[in-house]
């Protein structure tokens, strides 16, 4: 692989002949470097990664759709199995089992180098003022408008359930 920088919201990287790999393409090479370096845990977790995506391209081609997925539904894949396992630390915290919940972020650590750097506080912010202005939105009625805008620019980049009470409260 090549040298890793972003692109618009996704970070890509390249190879020596110049191709920017797609999240696929950087799973499946993260895959055979895991399986080289016989990283048990590593592979476990992008194995499962790559069972959803494949799970989610054969329903995408049920209907007359060959492609399979595209960047913007893996990119959806990988924050719900982040926020799934999010949620699993918590449960396993509050059942007092630190191994299990230890496990669980360690799957995280590894879903999340897939994912897009998530925004800070000001720069979601920032974001929301933008969507507000370039939607026009004055009342709680353009929240779905404004969520729209947001998730068109910032899929795997903030977490959208909490964005939801700030558009609404800013916009009350």
């Amino acid at each position: 692989m090549g040298t890793g920088y972003a692109i618009g919201v996704l970070s890509c990287d390249r190879t020596k002949d110049d191709h920017v790999m797609t999240l696929r393409e950087r799973v499946n090479a993260a895959l055979k470097q895991a399986m080289k370096d016989k990283a048990g845990a590593r592979l476990a977790t992008l194995r499962l990664i790559n069972a959803a995506i494949k799970d989610q391209d054969i329903a995408a081609r049920s209907g007359d759709n060959q492609e399979g997925v595209g960047e913007a539904e893996i990119l959806a894949i990988l924050g719900k199995m982040a926020k799934q396992r999010q949620e699993s630390v918590r449960a396993y915290e509050e059942g007092g089992r630190l191994d299990l919940a230890e496990r669980e972020r360690e799957e995280i650590a590894i879903i999340a180098e897939f994912l897009p750097k998530q925004l800070d506080e000001a720069e979601v912010e920032a974001a929301i003022e933008a969507a507000i202005a370039e939607t026009g939105a004055s009342s709680i009625r353009d929240m779905g408008k404004i969520m729209g805008a947001l998730k068109a620019k910032y899929t795997g980049q903030m977490d959208f359930g909490a964005v939801g009470p700030v558009i609404k409260a800013r916009l009350s």
